[in-house]
């Protein structure tokens, strides 16, 4: 890639700072792009010869990916925690973006998979359910800080019950402690439907994937985990090492 292009881009929701430089380190333009699909094609459109490409990892990386992979030979959605070159001296959008050009011409960006179009409905599904689980369980450990601030023992499932709902507010003296209580109650009412729909379409979703059939043969891996596991790894092949893949299953020997 002696004649290619390197691009940096540092994005945010209304605007990215581009800047591109040659093979040989040269800055060779630097300017700012409305956050538009029609836009940053334009720009790569109008850049010539062979050309990589990278940005950090964020809100719009997945949006970006997908549009610009077809345009440069290479794309590289790199993680900003490994890069020190960034957190040295002043910052701004321009000079980012020249750093990350700099980092993808001398191949030290560390990437982040964005690869596996196959699972993408999946992962999705997956951090929804995720996401609804642990709205759930905050709501749940208020519903009992509630009590327990006022001495009432409350182990077990059965304070969450609506059957032993009215046993458990009547314990509560406090007409403002009581209320709020019951906000919580409301709360907890409203996701746990929204949950279970949430946890329907992940199961659903799983069952087109053979992947999650094979995990299902591992004693202690259920329907849900397996799903889960699929959605967030996506594929073994991202990883190096096996070790690497055991790590971020959370299989992997803690000290």
């Amino acid at each position: 890639m002696s004649q290619g292009k390197y691009i940096g881009m540092d994005v945010h929701a209304a605007t990215i700072s581009a800047a591109v430089m040659n093979a040989e380190g040269k800055q060779l333009m630097e300017c700012v792009l409305e956050t538009k699909a029609a836009t940053i094609l334009e720009f790569i459109q109008g850049l010539r010869g062979t050309l990589a490409l990278t940005f950090e990892e964020g809100a719009l990386a997945t949006w970006l990916h997908d549009r610009l992979q077809p345009h440069v030979s290479r794309l590289v959605v790199c993680d900003p925690r490994k890069n020190a070159l960034l957190r040295d001296g002043n910052q701004n959008d321009r000079v980012e973006a020249r750093n990350w050009a700099e980092l993808l011409r001398t191949k030290q960006v560390k990437p982040v998979y964005h690869g596996n179009h196959g699972t993408r409905a999946l992962k999705e599904l997956g951090r929804s359910y995720l996401t609804l689980t642990r709205d759930s369980t905050r709501v749940m450990n208020r519903i009992k800080s509630v009590y327990r601030r006022w001495a009432i023992p409350c182990t077990g499932t059965s304070v969450y019950s609506p059957r032993h709902r009215a046993q458990w507010l009547a314990q509560l003296v406090e007409p403002g402690v009581r209320i709020r209580a019951e906000h919580l109650y409301e709360q907890l009412d409203s996701l746990q439907p929204v949950r279970q729909a949430a946890r329907r379409e992940l199961l659903r979703e799983s069952r087109k994937h053979a992947a999650v059939k094979l995990l299902r043969q591992i004693p202690a891996i259920g329907p849900i985990r397996s799903a889960l596991m699929v959605a967030l790894l996506q594929t073994p092949h991202r990883f190096r090492t096996k070790r690497q893949l055991w790590a971020y299953s959370g299989f992997a020997v803690q000290t």
